[in-house]
């Protein structure tokens, strides 16, 4: 039977562009929806622009306009972003619709009938300037741990320590300047300590609904039986705030961390409206439809602990399964404005225009887990240039002639044995079932392989001699149409991922749209094919580079020479030569680089300055750098920094790098001839 599917990807924030990193999840899930179509299955597909919070309102208020025009505007550019790279929604919404009003308030109703909303006194920072309470990432100061200056208000980029707001040294508001006041004010919690929300999540993360390494991190987090490791969870924010006013609270808003994952409600019961599809059908508890979310592994805690809490305690369904992806890096590292790495949507179209390669290339990254992919742009080149040019469209191009110009257009039989292996790869499922488990590197693999199998068959028949040879026209015919029908079935395997050129060559072809169905059969004798037309052309590596020089300038302010600086953080106070000469810093080799099992941000370094053992550091720096790529290399550190206790080991000493209000964290190296153990001064 045809299943009944409900998709969705996580909700892309409504203050910035769409970048090549976000494209990861939704090219991912626009594939597995597009597999699922093609199988036969009902399957609908909806997001929204998420577009609640104080950032959204701080800059409509910069730019001059009200909140409502900055989100119109964002979500045309996301739409068209989307739509370049052909991720085709069945609806795509916003949060801040009257659908999503409805969701949200029938959520928070149902938790407060259930007694799981609490009221309670907070004192949290207030900016007497722009008289408002300011989350946490609006607070910054010197971090109470390593004392880096202009660190968030929750955590420290450059040690990876977490805190509380109040906590910081010298904290100041990142909106006006102005150093912040502490202010009690009533909030509105949802009890995720409650006996039952704690019992319901241990039985929920254990089902099956999450990939193994995302149950695990779920189990560390809500600790072992007995333990209660949860804390209830604020959901409402204070006036002056751009979202949802919590129906019995006046001057009181729904956090947008409660009113984003239920955009996939308020989205899909637009879809309803539209189309006459039964809402409860789908979101009613006890439902037989299926339900996934595409989402990144850094929003893993609100999906798997918050929303199947909130979901299942205000009486919906919660979801068949969570599937969680890695971030994106390019060339090895953390995507980078002053590399020009940080490429937006919009830009790649602009410059690469064809979108289906970048498709291409992430299918051949992912594999289903939470690993990180890379896009290492030369690489990308190559393979495009391989696996599409090379073998793909290559079979087209070398036969297809042959048939328009020497048989009228119409095929002729096709070689049973030459087919044999299409058919049995048809027939035995395992590409179908990479694409269901989202294993799309492994199925692509496999695809390449046949293609491999195609243009071999071709490379031994030779049409081109047989073409110059007398009484070889039958012969051709068989070649060139058994070629055909081999790539007839590459097509059909690559259409989740190429669907725009799955498009031309149907139309190519003269054959209906490509289906999984039930039987593989070859292209028929006397079937008329269409003149052949080029598919697709070379990538050219000269468009990538103008790609990253044009990132890279778009650093720099309109109609200023590039030499104008960004921004910096204030200086700090003067010191004397003696208060600097007591910093130790020495030149050091990086050993070893490896992960901290359980740590979010932190790498652990072995660093060798010359002395008779390695020290151990700890640094805050995971999310720019693959520890890999990190081994050998030659950096600063300060060497008499008194050695810290933390969660993971001890740490002996602190590597120095650069970061400031742009995204990037860069570690420190010195010049070239430098040796290890050389005293910085």
């Amino acid at each position: 039977m045809p299943r009944k599917i409900l998709v969705t990807s996580a909700l892309p924030y409504a203050n910035g562009s769409i970048h090549l990193g976000h494209l990861v999840e939704y090219i991912q899930t626009d594939i597995w929806v597009r597999f699922q179509k093609m199988r036969g299955n009902t399957c609908h597909y909806v997001c929204a622009d998420d577009t609640h919070g104080t950032p959204i309102m701080l800059r409509a208020e910069k730019e001059g306009i009200t909140p409502e025009q900055l989100i119109a505007r964002v979500w045309q550019e996301h739409y068209n972003d989307f739509a370049s790279f052909h991720v085709e929604f069945d609806n795509y919404g916003s949060t801040n619709s009257d659908e999503n009003r409805v969701c949200s308030e029938t959520i928070y109703k149902s938790l407060k009938a259930k007694g799981l909303i609490e009221v309670r006194s907070i004192e949290q920072f207030y900016d007497p300037v722009k008289n408002m309470f300011l989350p946490d990432r609006f607070i910054k100061g010197e971090c109470p741990k390593c004392h880096a200056k202009d660190q968030y208000g929750d955590n420290c980029e450059v040690c990876g320590a977490a805190y509380a707001p109040t906590d910081l040294i010298n904290p100041y508001s990142a909106v006006s300047g102005a150093k912040p006041e502490l202010r009690n004010s009533d909030h509105y919690f949802f009890k995720l300590s409650a006996a039952s929300c704690q019992q319901f999540l241990r039985e929920w993360t254990r089902s099956g609904s999450l990939q193994p390494e995302a149950a695990n991190k779920m189990q560390e987090w809500l600790g072992t039986e007995g333990e209660n490791k949860l804390s209830d969870w604020d959901i409402s924010r204070d006036a002056p705030y751009f979202g949802f006013e919590i129906p019995d609270a006046p001057g009181k808003y729904f956090y947008v961390w409660l009113d984003a994952p239920v955009g996939y409600m308020g989205s899909f019961r637009q879809l309803c409206n539209i189309k006459g599809f039964s809402y409860d059908e789908y979101w009613k508890q006890g439902s037989d439809t299926e339900l996934y979310h595409f989402i990144g592994k850094d929003i893993l805690y609100f999906h798997a602990l918050f929303w199947p809490a909130m979901l299942h305690h205000a009486g919906f369904r919660t979801p068949t399964k969570l599937f969680s992806h890695g971030f994106l890096t390019v060339n090895g590292e953390k995507m980078s404005k002053s590399r020009g790495t940080f490429i937006t949507a919009r830009s790649y179209v602009d410059h690469i225009k064809n979108t289906e390669y970048l498709r291409y290339y992430y299918a051949a990254k992912l594999n289903g887990t939470m690993e990180d992919i890379d896009l290492n742009l030369d690489d990308f080149v190559a393979k495009v240039n391989s696996d599409l040019i090379g073998k793909y469209i290559n079979i087209a191009s070398r036969c297809a002639g042959f048939i328009s110009k020497r048989f009228d257009g119409k095929l002729g039989h096709t070689n049973s044995v030459a087919t044999a292996e299409f058919q049995s790869a048809f027939q035995n499922g395992e590409i179908a079932h990479c694409f269901e488990q989202r294993d799309f590197s492994r199925a692509l693999r496999e695809i390449m392989r046949l293609a491999d199998v195609a243009n071999q068959y071709i490379a031994e028949k030779k049409p081109w001699e047989l073409a110059k040879q007398e009484g070889k026209d039958n012969e051709l015919r068989e070649v060139c149409s058994t070629a055909l029908t081999q790539f007839r079935d590459l097509t059909l395997y690559l259409k989740p991922v190429l669907p725009e050129l799955a498009k031309q060559v149907e139309s190519f072809l003269n054959i209906p749209s490509l289906t999984w169905s039930e039987e593989w059969l070859p292209l028929p004798t006397g079937h008329n094919i269409n003149n052949y037309q080029h598919l697709a052309v070379r990538l050219d590596p000269k468009l990538i580079d103008a790609m990253v020089i044009a990132n890279q300038e778009s650093l720099q302010p309109m109609n200023e020479p590039t030499t104008t600086q960004l921004p910096i953080t204030p200086i700090a106070e003067t010191i004397s030569i003696d208060e600097f000469s007591k910093v130790d810093l020495r030149v050091a080799n990086i050993v070893n680089a490896e992960l901290v099992e359980g740590a979010e941000k932190l790498l652990k370094l072995t660093l060798d300055i010359g002395e008779a053992q390695p020290r151990t550091v700890f640094a805050g720096i995971k999310s720019a750098y693959d520890p890999e790529k990190l081994k050998g290399r030659m950096t600063v550190m300060v060497a008499n920094l008194a050695p810290r206790k933390m969660k993971f080991g001890l740490s002996e000493g602190m590597v120095l790098a650069a970061s400031g209000e742009t995204p990037g964290l860069f570690i420190l190296s010195p010049d070239e001839g430098a040796q290890l153990g050389m005293r910085i001064k």
